[in-house]
């Protein structure tokens, strides 16, 4: 297998040599000059441009136009209401702020999760940050060893892996993903592999970067049985388990999936926590407002307590938080997350029922129960990435091909298509004009 050669006898390049892959923005799309200052939203200038009119793009995991319009007045109304609020109780928003986040925010949010997960979630667990991927940066420099080995699912989260680059001497090992999620037992026989003694001011030596419910880009959720085998694993050899928790509210049936922060119980005997579940407003109210949290295990917690970089700024994003907390008493959050739920809904439902009526039994799919992501996983010898790029130049449509979801570019015969930006009818169009495009692909 691809990743068992680049692995070798068990060496792993350092982070920064692993990846030879391209930037995951084509060089069009610039942070700097003329262009930077025109950009109305991240994707500007870029092939993930989901606001270009002239092609239909399946690319980018946030709220369409439709649904964030809905933003402005909820935030309206939650800003008016803690403002009054501040006016009576020595305007502390404007403040620095405690170092986890304001108590009523971590308060309001506990309660909230409790009930949306129905599982409780401790205030005193709660550490805010200002989105996953910050809360991903504070586990990386507060918790691993500056040598720290990362295992990353074989197909997992792009920039996820870009943000693990940034850390030169790290080691960043792919593990096999199945239909089910990762495979366990390769996973323990590389951990046994590449254990070591961290540095006395680190927890961990190891990292595992996982998406257990809703993965991206797979859409698979983890069973009970391999998420008890990897708190087991966990505990046994000391490594670390940060959860990207943000799709864990957007389930289309029944109920949210237990999270694998809630498998690590406080009851278990030989407990020290070794999971955080790492979360984020973006998928759930706005990805512009740049809130999250970390839901962490106490001896973590007094880490991030202690971290010079958020006490010297206080609560990261305190006054948004303020406004966030008054969208968690007043249910507007809940009104918000209720519309994303029945809206993303409607539009997987609407694209599974075309990928299972226009494409042939070849073209493989697991209709995801929630989520952002439907994969698509063609014959092997397929050229998803040749694919791609004929669908834009021929079909009016793009999503991504597998290849920028593996830290080795394995998966080139897959495909993943976001449902949710785009409106239920600019979604059934797009899918159908997909599969026109692969019959056509494939009989050229």
């Amino acid at each position: 297998m691809l990743w068992r050669n680049l692995l070798g006898k068990g060496l792993c390049k350092p982070a920064s040599l692993i990846f030879p892959l391209e930037g995951i923005f084509p060089r069009k799309f610039t942070f700097s000059g003329r262009r930077h200052r025109e950009m109305k939203h991240l994707f500007d200038f870029s092939d993930f441009n989901v606001y270009d009119s002239e092609i239909t793009n399946l690319s980018v995991g946030a709220p369409g136009p439709d649904l964030l319009a809905q933003c402005c007045e909820i935030f309206k109304e939650a800003t008016e209401h803690r403002l009054n609020y501040e006016k009576e109780n020595n305007s502390f928003l404007f403040q620095y702020g405690p170092t986890l986040g304001m108590n009523d925010f971590r308060e309001e949010l506990s309660t909230f999760l409790t009930r949306e997960y129905g599982s409780e979630v401790q205030k005193k667990s709660i550490v805010l940050t200002s989105g996953a991927t910050n809360g991903l940066h504070h586990i990386l420099s507060c918790l691993l060893d500056m040598n720290a080995v990362i295992f990353v699912d074989e197909v997992t989260y792009m920039i996820a892996l870009e943000a693990f680059q940034q850390f030169t001497g790290m080691k960043i090992i792919p593990v096999p993903f199945r239909d089910d999620g990762v495979d366990i037992g390769e996973l323990r026989r590389l951990v046994q592999l590449h254990k070591f003694t961290p540095h006395p001011d680190k927890l961990f030596w190891g990292l595992y970067y996982a998406i257990p419910t809703f993965h991206n880009p797979t859409g698979v959720t983890l069973s009970r049985e391999k998420c008890q085998n990897l708190v087991a694993m966990a505990r046994e050899f000391d490594f670390l388990i940060s959860c990207d928790d943000v799709y864990n509210l957007l389930y289309y049936t029944g109920e949210s999936p237990k999270r694998l922060f809630a498998y690590d119980r406080q009851s278990d005997e030989g407990y020290r926590g070794h999971i955080i579940s790492n979360g984020s407003f973006s998928k759930i109210l706005s990805p512009g407002i740049r809130i999250g949290w970390m839901e962490c295990p106490k001896r973590i917690v007094e880490v991030f307590r202690n971290s010079g970089i958020i006490k010297s700024g206080g609560a990261i994003n305190n006054y948004t938080s303020g406004i966030v907390t008054s969208l968690l008493q007043l249910g507007l959050a809940k009104k918000q997350l209720t519309t994303y739920c029945a809206a993303y809904k409607e539009r997987m439902e609407a694209v599974c029922k075309i990928l299972r009526d226009d494409l042939p039994p070849e073209v493989k799919f697991i209709p995801p129960t929630g989520g952002y992501f439907a994969w698509l996983t063609f014959p092997p010898t397929f050229d998803a990435v040749a694919f791609n790029q004929f669908c834009q130049e021929h079909h009016s449509v793009i999503a991504i091909a597998g290849p920028k979801f593996s830290p080795i570019q394995a998966h080139r015969n897959c495909l993943r298509i976001c449902v949710v930006f785009h409106s239920v009818d600019t979604m059934r169009n797009a899918t159908r004009r997909l599969c026109a495009a692969y019959r056509a692909f494939v009989s050229r």
